[in-house]
């Protein structure tokens, strides 16, 4: 049986919430792909490594088109800035618009609705 580490010992994580905007929807593999690409190319592997980043399918709306990603606190400024330099997605112009950044998953759904 594994144990689960105490309060204390977990790592922190804050969520960014994105909006993509597009002239037409995107496929949420395409925003991944996209989206990790921009990641490595600003922080590199070992600064993705260290940032514990997270990009979490099952929030991903495809009629809004906003998205989750999770990183460590420290990180949040490189993810933030990561995000907006992906200006391309496949052969559309896309921009990513960071609405905000939250502790909870559920207060995060809050701002969206």
């Amino acid at each position: 049986m594994k144990m689960k580490k105490p309060p204390s010992m977990r790592r922190k994580k804050h969520y960014v919430v994105f909006r993509l905007l597009s002239d037409e929807p995107v496929d949420f593999y395409e925003v991944k792909n996209a989206v990790w690409n921009g990641f490595f190319n600003w922080l590199g592997e070992e600064g993705v490594s260290k940032a514990y980043i997270k990009i979490f399918k099952n929030l991903w709306n495809p009629k809004t088109q906003t998205g989750f990603v999770s990183c460590v606190p420290k990180y949040v400024n490189s993810v933030k800035l990561a995000l907006s330099l992906v200006h391309q997605i496949g052969d559309q112009r896309v921009i990513f618009q960071v609405i905000r950044v939250s502790g909870t998953i559920k207060s995060a759904k809050k701002i969206i609705k």
